[in-house]
């Protein structure tokens, strides 16, 4: 059976270290051990366990930390997998449009070829236009709505408030005999 040997015999085993200097550095341990009164070497001792422990704290607070940023990361990847199911399971083809509408993206105009029955749909509010990435879908209302929910940023043009031309003329106003025709575009 190997007997075990300390850290300083196999120093002396492989040439690093002689028996003198082995001597010295024993003997500096033993009279730095006896100078040091023992209330102190226990303060010491207690100082590392608490220096430990409050390394101990701050690793945990930091991977509660990372584990909640993890989190939120998958929060955002869950939502805009949503958003995208939603969208493309949803959306209203709108290629073979011959009328131009409209609307800003950014403080950017941009424009969608439509078919005036999609047009009188997004003026009066039963379809969205939505962003994926850099394309444009038309989507219905409701669809919007619950993409609003997820991310307010994805609906780029819904028509609130207003739904019909009679709510927006009033009794005193002078203007209501001239209507605006649905054709006028900006």
């Amino acid at each position: 059976m190997a007997k075990s040997l300390s850290l300083q015999e196999q120093l002396m085993g492989s040439g690093l270290v002689d028996k003198k200097k082995a001597k010295q550095i024993q003997k500096e341990k033993r009279q730095k051990r006896k100078q040091t009164p023992k209330g102190l070497l226990q303060e010491e001792e207690q100082q590392k366990q608490a220096l430990v422990e409050k390394q101990k704290q701050e690793k945990i607070e930091k991977d509660r930390e990372l584990n909640r940023l993890k989190n939120e990361e998958q929060d955002k990847k869950a939502i805009q997998a949503q958003i995208k199911q939603l969208i493309q399971t949803n959306k209203i083809e709108y290629q073979n449009g011959e009328i131009g509408f409209q609307f800003i993206v950014n403080k950017v105009i941009k424009k969608l070829y439509i078919d005036a029955e999609q047009q009188t749909y997004l003026q009066r509010g039963r379809l969205a236009i939505t962003q994926l990435n850099e394309d444009f879908y038309l989507v219905p209302k409701e669809v919007a709505e619950k993409i609003t929910q997820r991310d307010d940023g994805v609906v780029v043009h819904l028509q609130t408030g207003q739904s019909t031309m009679d709510d927006i003329l009033e009794e005193d106003d002078p203007y209501k005999d001239f209507v605006i025709p649905d054709d006028l575009m900006w």
